[in-house]
């Protein structure tokens, strides 16, 4: 099993997904695999998570690019010498301050390690993130998928998850969270390349219109 996904290790997890399901295997058919998005991992990725959280991904964009404007990228150090006020006239909200500057100091005091996350298993690692306020599993989830990199992460309270395999499938109505786990047993180890298909899946479909 690959320690992370690649260009060669995306395309070995597709293959294989697509044996499994055809619908997958139409993904491929019709708009190719999608690209390897990554994010190097450490304080300013889980930065740009919470910028994600529940904006739009355009809003999201914007807050990102006026973060980087000041550092990019941004280190826990810069975080907390900058401050609350411009941390907040970056776009981000109160609370999303709070979080940042929250996990910037559970880094510096040495009570948050991303060198320890990168050598736990996923479950392992997930635990430990969600101990920091402002990282669910979801953010966890979405970490450990992009900047790690990792095979078999299947974030299942994503809406883009939930979306794309509702549209593939033609479903009428979204299937729940535990429906979605079930599913996604049949795609193991490669859950983090299903889910990547589908992304891809509605971010195409959602551009046609």
């Amino acid at each position: 099993m690959p320690v992370k996904i690649t260009k060669s290790t995306l395309s070995e997890g597709a293959r294989e997904l697509c044996k499994r399901d055809k619908d997958l295997a139409r993904i491929v058919d019709e708009i190719g695999l999608p690209g390897l998005r990554s994010r190097t991992p450490g304080y300013n990725a889980i930065l740009k998570i919470i910028c994600g959280q529940q904006i739009s991904t355009s809003a999201a964009h914007a807050i990102s690019e006026r973060l980087a404007a000041i550092e990019s990228p941004m280190t826990h150090k810069t975080a907390l010498k900058i401050g609350a006020d411009r941390l907040r006239s970056a776009g981000l909200s109160t609370p999303k301050v709070g979080y940042a500057l929250g996990i910037a100091r559970a880094i510096e005091s040495g009570e948050f390690s991303f060198r320890r996350i990168a050598c736990m298993v996923d479950e392992a690692a997930i635990e430990e993130m969600i101990k920091l306020k402002g990282i669910g599993r979801w953010s966890a989830e979405v970490y450990l998928l992009f900047a790690l990199r990792r095979p078999d992460l299947w974030p299942v309270d994503d809406l883009g998850i939930v979306k794309g395999y509702t549209h593939l499938k033609g479903l009428n109505e979204y299937p729940n969270r535990k429906k979605l786990m079930k599913i996604g047993e049949a795609w193991r180890p490669w859950r983090s390349v299903a889910a990547r298909l589908l992304w891809h899946y509605i971010n195409w479909v959602e551009r046609k219109g």
